[in-house]
């Protein structure tokens, strides 16, 4: 029920009908400005309200971003008007509109500021007369001529208004666009900002991305100059400075349609390894997809960095900690200004009528209605009764852009204050030389400003107009109970270089383990990279198997013939060395043999001593038959050398007695075996003997068909001298860990042969000789078991040769496929790094 209004109203209820006036204009789409007035007018833009619906050019009320930041100006100006030092004798005057956060509203906005230059200075001071709905005529205000303006906040609104600013030669200081675009000073030559573009911001970016570790990120901008201009510069910085990859590129439509943002969420998930999303987006858009993000149920994955339009905002992540939790984000270095705090908490309807839009922040602020009638206007909004006060009837934080914005408005007032004293020397106020105020002249002198600013920090611009950056690295951190309190936590800054206290950090999951977002993971030991065509941080990991080993990440190299790979294939090791030994299993069954034979021959040739002078021992040619033997110990002897270490002094005892023994026996054999078939062919035709039948003679030409044996030997050895090698192709196996080099005499194969071929030659001779002699009588049977012997001999022979040197050849062909093989390899172990193969998701 309405009370009835008393007869005696207060002082404020008297105000109420005009402030009620005041927001209803604010409401209807935020026309009008402030005003002050003063010798030098500065224009200012703010986004008081957001950008309307449904073809309105204004929406809601923007508190923070809007308000807050208009009486940032309105303090500023307060306090450079009371400074006597400062512009002494001159009052600035202001003329503040509202942009709705809109660019095109926004220009036609700031048109107003140039209205004075346009209509000329003859009638800018004469009042024009308008006559709204054919009623009586209105004289309007004539237009201030503005000397700068400050704003505006977002970079698209500030580089449609620089376009028109330029034109008419008047500076602007925004307080909080920062895309690198409007760093071109041949394009927007009258700009300048207090703070610094986002390609300080995207460096920045990229520093916390490498200090992290890593290297396989996505980005994701709201359309316009601001997202995609930083997200542009992140990507050539990246690249610029290398190890950082961008996995993909999103754009948030200006007008996004209905599940876009659940869209842009699989997207994001397309390349799920890419964990980091880079997002230089407004507030709106960062909480939608936090939303979407959410509904998906990806909670925790994804690892946030955002830019300043994030910083340390609540907004964003109101209502969805859980999905924020981990964010890195970042924000110009900033003070909150204690002597704004006192002015805007003292700010009343009573107080601050100059402000047009205070009255409809007024309702906002402490939900509640203004009525000029004193009643309420619905049952649900109670009435403002304009006894609140800010901070102590609502929640007050200062928002984050106030600091800038007195800094832009100083820096207008320090360079006025410098031009005053080089144009008007000894002058107090304005004199004809800044009447009017030369717009180029005056960005001289902003462009040398340099003066300590409301937070204490250098306030400066270099050639391009843009101030030096320095930041604040915040993370969203969760709440730990009583160990500490949750929300943004400052773990970082930046200055040129960044400074980022790791331990501080802390995620979701492993609180003190920062996340990996990469595209590959590191490869093991023995591994190399195998890099993916057109992504220099994707790769595939390739085992450097066989014998190769990793000689780097990107190559991977056989080990040198000697040498074979270790355990992890990270490097080489000799080849173990491996010899027949004594008491080696394979030594046994030849050593075996040879001793039974060596005891069997030794035994005969002690029979043959012991019946020396016998007839029978006589009649088989004594002589003979001791060199046979002779020749067959030393063939059983050979065993030993065989299996003894090989050294320079067994390999040349090799060489000489292996075709030694065979040599006398043949030898021996062949000359018993002439002699017989003499001494029957001579038979035939003479009683007369043959010659050379003697013993004597025969052992003569035993030991010289011996000597061309010992003489092909002895030259052999000279030319090349005998000397062990180790043979590392033998065994070398597949599994390198059962390679063995084998240690033994430097004869080949054809060597081998080469020493019996001699012996060979003798058995061949003797076999003729033997089927010449096989029709001899009975009586002289000796005949007959050597021809026996040799034909056997013969056929073991020419069995053999040719198993032999094929088994020889295949072992040869396997060895130097293998080698093809593994050259091969090592040659395609190390590709160019733009390999062919496919980006692991």
């Amino acid at each position: 029920m309405a009370r009835p209004r008393s007869a005696r109203a207060p002082p404020l209820v008297a105000l109420l009908p005009p402030l009620v006036a005041l927001a209803q204009a604010g409401v209807a789409g935020a026309a009008g400005s402030v005003r002050l007035a003063g010798g030098l007018t500065l224009g200012g833009l703010f986004p008081v309200h957001a950008r309307g619906a449904a073809g309105r050019a204004c929406g809601p009320l923007k508190k923070e971003q809007g308000v807050h930041r208009l009486e940032a100006m309105l303090y500023a100006l307060d306090r450079v008007n009371a400074d006597p030092e400062l512009l002494p004798g001159v009052r600035l005057g202001a003329r503040l509109l509202d942009t709705c956060s809109r660019d095109t509203y926004a220009l036609e906005q700031a048109l107003s500021f140039v209205q004075a230059l346009i209509r000329g200075r003859g009638d800018g001071d004469e009042a024009a007369a308008r006559c709204p709905g054919g009623g009586p005529p209105l004289l309007a205000a004539p237009p201030e001529r503005v000397v700068a303006v400050v704003g505006a906040s977002a970079s698209s609104v500030s580089i449609m208004v620089a376009n028109v600013l330029r034109l008419f030669a008047i500076p602007q200081i925004s307080y909080a666009s920062t895309a690198p675009e409007l760093s071109d000073s041949t394009r927007y030559d009258f700009f300048s900002r207090v703070v610094p573009p986002d390609s300080y911001q995207a460096q920045a970016m990229v520093d916390i991305v490498r200090a992290l570790g890593w290297n396989y990120v996505s980005t994701l901008a709201s359309e316009g100059n601001y997202g995609e201009s930083g997200v542009e510069a992140f990507v050539q910085i990246s690249r610029e400075a290398g190890g950082v990859c961008i996995a993909q590129s999103i754009k948030i439509p200006r007008e996004p349609k209905p599940g876009e943002f659940s869209k842009v969420i699989r997207r994001l998930m397309e390349t799920p390894n890419a964990r980091g999303i880079i997002i230089f987006a407004n507030e709106d858009d960062i909480r939608r997809v936090l939303e979407a993000a959410r509904q998906a149920n990806l909670t925790g994955h994804f690892l946030w960095v955002g830019s300043d339009s994030w910083g340390a905002k609540v907004s964003p992540v109101l209502n969805l900690e859980d999905v924020a939790v981990g964010a890195i984000t970042i924000l110009p270095k900033r003070a909150s200004i204690d002597g704004f705090d006192q002015y805007f908490m003292s700010r009343s309807l009573e107080n601050n009528r100059r402000n047009i839009w205070f009255a409809e922040f007024w309702e906002e602020n402490f939900n509640c209605k203004l009525t000029g009638s004193g009643t309420l206007s619905d049952d649900s909004t109670r009435k403002c009764t304009g006894e609140e006060r800010i901070g102590r009837d609502s929640t007050y934080e200062q928002e984050g852009k106030v600091q800038f914005v007195i800094d832009a408005v100083y820096a207008i007032a320090h360079a006025l204050h410098s031009m005053q004293q080089d144009l008007c020397p000894g002058h107090t106020g304005l004199c004809p030389a800044m009447e009017p105020t030369d717009g180029r002249t005056l960005l001289q002198y902003i462009r040398a400003v340099r003066f300590n600013g409301s937070a204490g920090t250098p306030v400066m611009f270099n050639e391009n107009g843009d101030a030096p950056g320095r930041y604040d690295i915040f993370q969203y951190q969760a709440a730990n109970g009583s160990a500490g309190s949750g929300g943004y936590q400052t773990v970082g800054q930046w200055a040129e270089a960044l400074r980022l206290d790791v331990e501080a950090l802390q995620w979701s999951g492993d609180p003190h383990e920062v996340p990996q977002s990469q595209c590959s993971l590191p490869c093991g030991p023995g591994e190399r990279k195998k890099m993916v065509k057109g992504v220099p941080c994707c790769w595939h990991c390739e085992a450097c198997d066989g014998y190769r080993f990793q000689v780097d990440e990107f190559t991977c190299e056989a080990c040198p013939r000697d040498m074979r790979p270790t355990r992890n294939h990270t490097g080489c090791r000799p080849t173990p060395v491996v010899t027949l030994t004594w008491s080696s299993p394979w030594a046994a069954p030849p050593l075996l043999l040879a001793v039974l034979g060596i005891v069997a021959t030794t035994t005969v040739v002690a029979t043959f001593m012991r019946h020396n002078n016998t007839p029978i021992v006589r009649a088989s040619g004594r002589e003979l038959s001791y060199v046979l033997l002779t020749g067959i110990f030393l063939i059983y002897a050979i065993t030993f050398l065989m299996v003894a270490e090989p050294g320079a002094a067994v390999c040349a005892a090799r060489r000489l007695l292996l075709g030694l023994g065979t040599t006398l026996s043949y030898s021996a054999l062949l000359t018993k075996t002439n002699r017989i078939y003499r001494i029957f062919e001579q038979g035939k035709r003479s009683v007369t003997p043959p010659p050379f039948i003697s013993p004597t003679s025969q052992l003569v030409i035993t030991f010289s068909l011996t000597f061309v044996q010992v003489v092909g030997v002895l030259a052999w050895l000279g030319a090349q001298p005998p000397h062990s090698v180790i043979d590392y192709e033998e065994q070398r196996t597949v599994d390198p860990e059962q390679a063995r080099g084998v240690l033994k005499c430097d004869m080949s194969d054809l060597s081998l042969i080469g020493c019996l071929g001699y012996s060979f030659l003798l058995m061949v001779t003797c076999t003729v000789y033997a089927i010449k002699a096989r029709g001899v009588p009975e009586t002289f049977n000796e005949a007959k078991p050597i021809g026996f012997t040799m034909y056997t001999t013969c056929i073991v022979w020419l069995a053999f040769v040719p198993i032999f040197f094929g088994t020889a050849q295949s072992a040869e062909k396997n060895v130097q496929k293998r080698k093809r093989s593994l050259k091969t390899t090592s040659t395609v172990a190390a590709p160019p790094k733009g390999e062919d193969a496919e980006a692991p998701k």
